[in-house]
């Protein structure tokens, strides 16, 4: 027993938990056994992921010094001239062809640390996806650890020291033969024993993962390491990465870290089998040979041990072992009775002697590799299908209108190969609420197959095998199969289904979310924004073209006083000159449109054509009892902020939605149901992506737009903010580096994406110069001033052109170089004659050829063309959907089968796109109607579905009233 205590302790020491709650089907076991088997012990296992994060933050303070020097050195470099930005792009050739270099250059370089550092730390940071061969593990055991340290501080300096400019060139020719210029070799971070490597090279598998050429995955796992953020890696190092999107990127980034949690996991349990001394030559290199989580738990499934003891172990605390054993081994010695114990309980009959064995055997039949791989063989040369029906408890005592939501799903059967991502999460969703019940079915062909291929083939006996032990073998087999094998199959497969549906509600929510904070503002507008409702009246903002609140009110137009009102609005409308309004879509919506609409069409505003929007309040009255609405408008009343919030979502919708957690937007699908920790990280990422991209003005930006450009975070944000408070308005992207905390990485990160308006830093430079000079007289004429640290701050830093423009910093010597090649000046960035003049240079010498010429890339230098002939101010989203303004209202009534209007997506699911037509309630264009055809051709799409803000011309398919569903039809995209 005490052996037995020893074993299950060391297993839920090495057991790693999941971040995330899994759906309740993989967490229970089967109804046939209650106390069976590995899958139960979850919660006692959470506590060890700590470990391993102790030992690796050890190892980074070993390594910060480095880094740190490195960052002092790069500070005391003087800036004289700038050279080449794509210095590591012009060698993207040299980086494909090592790729393809074989290995010894490598252990040749580990030979010469090796002697440099003879004794190497037990606990150190190893390359753990190198060595593709289980044989060279002795040979490569020690050099092995003593490569990626330093190749991984040698990697920090690079690219730290990549954006001093004047570098000395032999150091940069020099990396590209050290081990950290094969960036594929140098996969740190995993905390293993030196003598275990993965039999997998990491390129190659990304490669295969997410279909990216392998030179790609190997240079964006260098990206990725040198901490590059995706906005940055896709806007300014596309020639590395191939010109990928950032949704492709962002896979690539993920995959990457689920190859790496696989090999963190696999050494775990390699460790931990070693302990037990379970470790076999076959068993390690099918451990080595694992890509995925479920290929790991398939080849350590027979060497869990659950917390209760199974059926099988109590039956090998009875004895009964060398029984099970004797009878597939010599069958002919083998005396059932002989075990016959009668005051022993669980040996007192031959029946109950009979179980124990059957027991014993069913668990050696289930955990046997061979017989697992078959069984999956012949699941899928079969149909298996998954099946929901109602609850019978649920059809008793449930809400009747939940149980009505699920009506598609209470008899429901489909093939487990066909089956929908939304209908994996319906139905998970319906298992959750106890609605439904759901049942993986695998055809009783297949338990027949494997009962004969196991008696016959696998588990045959190797003597003759008497009539009653025979039942028992083949009684074996039909409890291993119903008892263990078949829940463990039907957990394999609705995790996998329920993990791919995930992703895909994940993936949705991330097009959805960027399409929508892309939506083009509405500039130079006065807006009135107003929140509905009923009983506590309508909310009223009105806010400046500038979105400066200049006044707010309540009005009751739902409580017989809307003629009275409609008097105070009239007012405050030509008060303010204001001919927009923006109502919020919540409560009370479809009333105070028609209000609106109704005097509209009366001309009861005239002279001021007025027309209105309905947007998407989502997330607004979260937002206006946060902590940041309350430091950004103090004096206002909670509801009035939700009314400011609503008109700023149509002035500058980027700027206001970002104020708001992501997942609260509303432009999911099941967003409640999936993985929080992927879903947030996704989300953020397209934040990030989406904030960069526009650019935002340094000068008069907020501090929470800020938090979400590449490289930057909460605290530096903040930092930015008082530095600007403190020392006036930035002139030019250099004096970011003055900032507390904005090291040359976060620089190289945020630089491209911070803008500076010209004209008001000229405006500031010139008053500045007139205060410095009256100064200047008084301190001549005797007066003394008080000692400054910084005299003059516009004399020392003078504003750059080039900073309002999308080139980075890095790329400002070449954009130079080609200004002076085509006779043009940087203060004519983004007038005509800029334009002309590269339009005219361009076609004369080609653009590769003028790359060539400016010892550049072609995308660096398309990036540098587009920022000197963007217009002043130019802003992505121009190119993106505006809201669409009504100046009258349909009734649902109204409706009829072919009625053709149009409409403003709303959302975006894998089923079909919900269209707001002004009904008050969203249509559904189910998949089937949208084709490629009907979409626009002038638009450049991501991919075939539409997306929220698109507007579209659509005709009523079917109009269900009592269920309130609208079917309709593309005609075309607007």
């Amino acid at each position: 027993m005490s052996s037995l205590r020893r074993r299950v302790k060391s297993e839920a020491k090495a057991l790693t938990s999941e971040d995330d709650e899994l759906p309740s089907f993989l967490n229970s076991s089967s109804e046939s056994e209650e106390e069976e088997e590995e899958w139960e012990p979850k919660s006692k296992v959470a506590k060890r992921p700590r470990l391993p994060k102790k030992n690796e933050a050890k190892t980074k303070k070993v390594a910060a010094p480095r880094s740190a020097v490195a960052r002092k050195k790069v500070k005391k470099v003087a800036i004289k001239e700038e050279i080449d930005v794509s210095l590591p792009i012009a060698p993207a050739e040299d980086n494909r062809m090592q790729l393809l270099k074989p290995e010894e250059e490598d252990v040749g370089t580990k030979q010469k640390t090796l002697n440099q550092k003879p004794e190497v730390p037990k606990k150190m940071e190893i390359n753990s996806f190198q060595v593709k061969n289980v044989k060279s593990l002795e040979s490569d055991e020690k050099p092995s650890t003593s490569v990626p340290v330093v190749g991984y501080q040698v990697k920090h300096e690079k690219s730290e020291e990549d954006f001093a400019f004047d570098e000395p060139p032999f150091k940069k020719i020099k990396s590209t033969t050290c081990p950290e210029g094969k960036p594929v070799k140098n996969l740190g971070g995993n905390k293993v024993k030196e003598e275990f490597e993965m039999n997998w090279d990491i390129v190659q598998a990304l490669s295969e993962i997410t279909n990216v050429e392998p030179w790609v995955c190997a240079n964006l796992i260098r990206l990725f390491q040198e901490e590059n953020t995706i906005p940055f890696i896709a806007r300014y190092r596309k020639e590395l990465i191939n010109n990928l999107e950032a949704d492709a990127l962002r896979e690539v980034q993920q995959t990457l870290e689920e190859l790496r949690t696989v090999a963190k996991k696999t050494h775990t349990m390699i460790q931990k089998l070693k302990k037990e001394g379970k470790l076999s030559g076959c068993l390690l290199t099918a451990l080595l040979n694992c890509r995925t989580l479920e290929e790991l738990d398939h080849v350590t499934a027979p060497y869990k041990t659950g917390s209760k003891g199974t059926k099988a172990q109590r039956a090998k605390q009875l004895g009964l072992e060398p029984a099970a054993l004797s009878l597939l081994q010599n069958p002919m010695e083998l005396n059932l009775f002989s075990y016959i114990r009668p005051n022993t309980k669980g040996l007192s009959t031959i029946q109950e002697v009979e179980a124990g064995v059957q027991h014993i055997l069913a668990d050696i039949f289930a955990k046997d590799k061979d017989t697992l791989d078959f069984i999956r063989k012949l699941c899928q040369q079969r149909y298996i299908c998954i099946q929901s029906a109602l609850a019978k408890v649920s059809s008793k005592s449930g809400n009747e209108k939940d149980i009505d939501k699920f009506q598609l799903y209470h008899e429901f059967s489909c093939n487990i190969k066909n089956i929908q991502h939304h209908q994996i999460l319906a139905i998970n969703r319906g298992e959750n609420l106890k609605i439904l019940t759901v049942k993986v079915n695998i055809p009783d062909g297949v338990k027949n197959e494997f009962c004969w291929w196991c008696v016959n083939e696998r588990w045959r006996p190797k003597q003759f095998l008497k009539p009653e032990l025979m039942r028992l073998l083949r009684n074996s087999v039909e409890d291993a199969y119903k008892r263990l094998i078949y829940p463990l199959l039907c957990r394999e497969f609705r995790s996998k289904l329920t993990s791919d549906a995930e992703k895909e509600s994940v993936m949705m929510f991330g097009r959805n979310l960027r399409q929508l904070l892309l939506t083009s503002p509405v500039r130079g507008r006065t807006l009135m924004g107003v929140d509905p409702g009923y009983k506590h009246g309508c909310k009223l903002a009105i806010i400046s073209p500038t979105s400066q609140i200049l006044h707010t009110d309540v009005v009751y137009l739902h409580s017989g006083q809307g003629f009275r009102e409609a008097e105070k609005i009239k007012r405050l409308l030509l008060q303010y000159n204001c001919s927009t309004v923006v109502i919020g879509n919540g409560t009370a919506c479809r009333e105070t449109e028609a209000y609106f609409a109704d005097l509209i069409m009366k001309k009861y505003f005239a002279p001021l054509d007025v027309v209105y929007c309905i947007v998407s309040e989502a997330g607004a009255s979260i937002y206006s009892v946060s902590p940041e609405a309350s430091k950004e408008m103090p004096d206002l009343d909670p509801n009035l902020r939700s009314a400011v919030s609503i008109a700023r979502r149509v002035q500058d919708p980027l700027a206001e939605l970002v104020k708001i957690e992501p997942k609260h937007i509303g432009v999911g699908m099941y967003q409640h149901d999936v993985s929080q920790t992927l879903l947030k990280a996704t989300l953020d990422s397209v934040v990030e992506e989406c904030v960069s991209f526009v650019g935002v003005d340094i000068n008069i930006c907020s501090e929470i737009l800020l938090r979400h450009i590449a490289g930057l975070n909460a605290n530096r944000a903040k930092n930015i903010i008082e530095w600007r408070e403190k020392n006036g308005p930035f002139i030019n992207r250099e004096q970011l580096k003055e900032v507390k905390g904005l090291g040359p990485k976060s620089f190289q990160q945020c630089a491209g994406f911070i803008r500076f308006n010209q004209e008001y830093i000229k405006t500031f430079c010139s008053s500045k110069k007139n205060e410095l000079g009256s100064h200047a007289l008084l301190t001549k004429a005797g007066v003394q001033g008080k000692k400054k640290s910084k005299p003059m701050p516009c004399a020392s830093r003078q504003p750059n052109p080039l900073d309002q423009t999308c080139i980075h910093p890095e790329s400002y010597n070449i954009a130079m170089r080609f200004l002076s090649f085509i006779g043009g000046n940087a203060n004519d960035i983004g007038k005509s004659d800029m334009q002309q003049k590269v339009n005219a240079v361009i076609q004369k010498e080609g653009l590769e050829a003028t790359a060539k010429r400016l010892s550049t890339t072609v995308h660096t230098l398309q990036l540098i063309i587009d920022g000197l002939t963007q217009p002043e101010g130019f802003d992505i989203r121009t190119d993106f959907d505006k809201p669409d303004f009504k100046r009258s209202i349909v009734c649902f009534e109204d409706l009829s089968v072919g009625t053709v209007l149009t409409g403003k997506v709303e959302n975006a699911t894998p089923f079909g796109v919900f269209v707001d037509i002004g009904v008050g309630k969203a249509g559904l264009i189910p998949v089937r109607n949208i084709t490629e055809a009907k979409l626009s051709k002038v638009k450049k799409r991501r991919s075939l579905g539409l997306g929220p803000g698109e507007r579209v011309e659509v005709k009523v398919l079917n109009v269900d009233i009592p269920r309130l569903r609208i079917t309709l039809d593309l005609i075309r995209v607007l």
